[in-house]
């Protein structure tokens, strides 16, 4: 299965910055694009969500870049697979 697009939901530390994250994330074949929204901000660390596409998402290997630079994976929020990404219809559910 090619996962084309994966959101996840991140707890990092402040250092290094989204901006490194992206950076190391973007280097893996397979991602065309990404975005990091910061969510929250605390004292030690920022909850962030990763929305990345591609023609063929490696999950394993981001996991592992964000456990290098110090973050975990709380949570997969979102998974498109297949041949192209199928829009929401708006009907999800939404935790709020």
């Amino acid at each position: 299965m090619k996962i084309r697009r994966l959101v996840l939901d991140v707890l990092k530390p402040h250092e290094p910055t989204v901006i490194e994250y992206a950076d190391k994330i973007t280097e893996l074949e397979g991602i065309d694009g990404l975005t990091i929204n910061v969510m929250e901000i605390d004292n030690k660390t920022q909850n962030v969500e990763i929305s990345i596409e591609g023609s063929d998402v490696p999950f394993s290997r981001i996991r592992d870049v964000i456990e290098s630079l110090g973050g975990a994976v709380h949570s997969v929020d979102q998974v498109s697979a297949g041949d192209y990404i199928v829009k929401p219809t708006g009907k999800e559910m939404r935790l709020i």
